[in-house]
Formats: C-alpha cells, sequence, structure tokens
C-alpha cells in the first residue's frame, strides 16, 4: 500500500521560505508522478507543482519562480520549497501520488493517494 509522510509547514511572514517533505513508502509500479495541491479556506483544492518518476515538473502558473519541487533518496523523497511567500499562498497543503502515472499534471483526479495535508500560513 502506498503510504505518504509530510513534514514541514508552519508560520511565516510574508516574503520568507518554507520546505515541505514528503515521503513516500510502498509504490507498486515503476512511474508513479508525486504532487503537492493545496486548499484554501472557501476555495477548492489546486494543483501547485507535481514531479513524475521520469523528472517531469509541472508548476502552477501562481507559483512559477517562487516554489521548486524536486525528488531525493531514489526519489522517494519529494521536496516543495516555497520562497517569496505570499499571504495568498495560505492553505492546507496535501501530498498526492498517481500511482502508475507518467503525465506530470496538476489535475487532482489522476491522484489515488493523498496525505494528511499541512498547514501553511503566510502573514502580511
Amino acid at each position: 500500500e502506498v503510504q505518504l509522510v509530510e513534514s514541514g509547514g508552519g508560520l511565516v511572514q510574508a516574503g520568507g521560505s518554507l520546505r515541505l517533505s514528503c515521503s513516500t513508502y510502498g509504490f507498486t509500479f515503476d512511474d508513479y508522478v508525486i504532487g503537492w495541491f493545496r486548499q484554501a479556506p472557501g476555495k477548492e483544492r489546486e494543483g501547485v507543482a507535481c514531479i513524475s518518476s521520469s523528472d517531469d515538473i509541472t508548476y502552477a502558473e501562481s507559483v512559477k519562480g517562487r516554489f521548486t519541487i524536486s525528488s531525493h533518496n531514489a526519489k522517494k523523497k519529494v521536496i516543495l520549497q516555497m520562497n517569496s511567500l505570499k499571504p495568498e499562498d495560505t492553505a492546507v497543503y496535501y501530498c498526492a501520488a498517481d500511482n502508475g502515472g507518467v503525465i506530470a499534471s496538476l489535475d487532482s483526479r489522476r491522484y489515488n493517494k493523498w496525505g494528511q495535508g499541512l498547514q501553511v500560513t503566510v502573514s502580511s
């Protein structure tokens, strides 16, 4: 069974940085995609960034140039480095896995395993 363990998040002032980590276990396919999504109060969940097992990467327009996604430890850990944070980045951030996926897509319907979520709060 695929498991996702998230860490990081917290409170930071605008302009600051945070790092989110997602450790993955139990993939049953050689191909997979790991994504970060977020959901702010009263808003729909949106894709932030994702990376495939072949290192294809996709970013949401709203985070391009500020956020960086990368994989480590034989691609079992995915890091989302968030710089130049803005109050509008405040949300619960979720790590998600598309086990068997090959397309680095931010369509949440492709993802079949989700983490518990981490609160990220950016104060103005």
